[in-house]
């Protein structure tokens, strides 16, 4: 009964399956970092407060860093009656210390001593992945200006609209992931408040100084009330919100690519070294890669339901179902992580089929919005244009030919206030040429834009 924590007012031993299902040591020992600088933290505070002598505190500092370096080295074996990250490290720093060791726990609970260790596990994460996401926006605007000059269709339906030029796409991406960055750094600010001194539940009598533990883990302030400190998992559902926004950003990029990549778009080449072959037909080239994003990025949401699941039904302060929140977590933030780091050198090695765009660009009528909107100018109403406009469409499939085709009889015979000076919007150049509203897809716009995203990169 020795090896418990808590077995003081046990008689019997723990039964062998009781520890193994009761264990988590098995995927929380990637705690032990941040468990090692709470309780060193913790140490200090103590001993600011008189709780420990300044000799002790030296000790208990000093056996944590050699206990740091035994685990980063696999030198401490893992134990399942040891229960898990949080009880190795005691045992061990007991080991060594005796009752020096013992005196650690002082003031705290394991309760507390897990909110602390998570809250620096993803306040650490948030800072890794927003590091990640600037790359994959970096890759997006560092291969901008070499494709300024390269119209695509934008689509609706999946079916051609209009012409944008094709860095507007990568700044809509860049776009979406600044919201994951902004959303991260708003969820931070409930992530970097100290539980450490909450205890158990209901604090402690004793004559410990929160504050001073929060500063010395640079968190910004520290939890109000100590029940709900016991029983908050808000932030990790937070967290894996906002990593699930991240992942679905990052499915539908896959997504559109994949598409983009496909014999009958022809858009893009992907590089070689990030695609895979077929076992018997041997002309294939098979976007895995970007097939795996989309298909991983269902874990990452998956695990929002799971954890609002886990806590919907559960009594105020803590309960030992919390400790199943560990898995989805650790899951997601290993599944975005894997995904921005191979999705970097994809944006930045994939080539432009530009002659392939190029050859099917006058398919699918994208400068109808444009003749609409130059009728609207000539002061035909807004409706009106656009049923004259879907008339000349009509006309146009009857004769298999464009709009910019058409002769000027022919147009004014739909339209009376056409002028000559029609065909200048006609033709998917032009009408690109002719889109001028903020944030639009453009040239100037876009060049607009991709100066703006250069600037907050650091680029120019």
């Amino acid at each position: 009964m020795a090896a418990k924590a808590w077995g003081g007012r046990f008689q019997q031993p723990t039964d062998e399956l009781v520890e193994k299902f009761t264990e988590s040591i098995s995927f929380d020992s990637r705690l032990a970092e941040v468990d090692i600088r709470g309780s060193q933290a913790h140490a200090r505070m103590l001993a600011a407060v008189g709780l420990l002598s300044d000799e002790e505190c030296r000790q208990i500092v000093d056996a944590l860093d050699s206990i740091r370096r035994e685990l980063a080295d696999g030198k401490l074996p893992q134990r399942i009656e040891l229960e898990d990250i949080h009880m190795h490290v005691e045992s061990a720093l007991i080991e060594r210390l005796g009752d020096v060791g013992r005196k650690l726990h002082t003031g705290r609970s394991r309760n507390d001593q897990v909110s602390t260790d998570l809250r620096l596990f993803v306040r650490a994460q948030i800072e890794k992945i927003d590091a990640l996401l600037e790359g994959l926006q970096l890759a997006f605007v560092e291969r901008s200006p070499a494709d300024l000059d390269v119209v695509v269709p934008a689509y609706t339906h999946l079916q051609r609209a209009q012409p944008v030029l094709v860095v507007h796409y990568w700044l809509a991406y860049c776009e979406k992931f600044q919201r994951d960055r902004e959303r991260l750094q708003d969820c931070l600010k409930r992530v970097n408040i100290s539980p450490l001194g909450s205890a158990a539940l209901a604090g402690t009598s004793l004559p410990i100084d929160r504050h001073e533990s929060s500063r010395l883990l640079e968190f910004c302030e520290v939890t109000a009330n100590s029940l709900d400190t016991s029983s908050d998992r808000d932030f990790i559902v937070e967290f894996l919100a906002a990593l699930s926004l991240i992942a679905a950003h990052l499915s539908g990029w896959a997504e559109e690519w994949i598409l983009w990549f496909s014999t009958e778009f022809g858009f893009l080449k992907l590089p070689d070294a990030f695609t895979t072959g077929s076992s018997i037909m041997p002309q294939k080239r098979n976007p895995d890669v970007l097939e795996l994003i989309r298909g991983k990025s269902a874990r990452v949401m998956a695990a929002v339901p799971q954890i609002l699941t886990l806590i919907k039904g559960l009594p105020m302060a803590y309960n030992r179902d919390l400790q199943e929140d560990k898995l989805a977590l650790f899951d997601s933030v290993d599944t975005v992580v894997a995904c921005l780091e191979i999705a970097r050198p994809i944006v930045a090695g994939a080539e432009l089929q530009t002659e392939s765009i190029q050859s099917r660009l006058e398919e699918g009528f994208l400068d109808a919005t444009a003749l609409m909107e130059y009728l609207i100018k000539q002061g035909v109403p807004m409706r009106s244009a656009h049923e004259t406009v879907g008339g000349l469409v009509a006309l146009c499939e009857q004769k298999d030919c464009r709009l910019a085709d058409l002769t000027l009889e022919e147009l004014r015979a739909k339209c009376e206030q056409v002028d000559d000076d029609v065909f200048g919007v006609l033709g998917t150049k032009n009408a690109v040429a002719a889109l001028c509203s903020y944030g639009s897809g453009g040239r100037e716009p876009v060049q607009h834009q991709l100066k703006t995203w250069q600037e907050r990169l650091n680029l120019s």
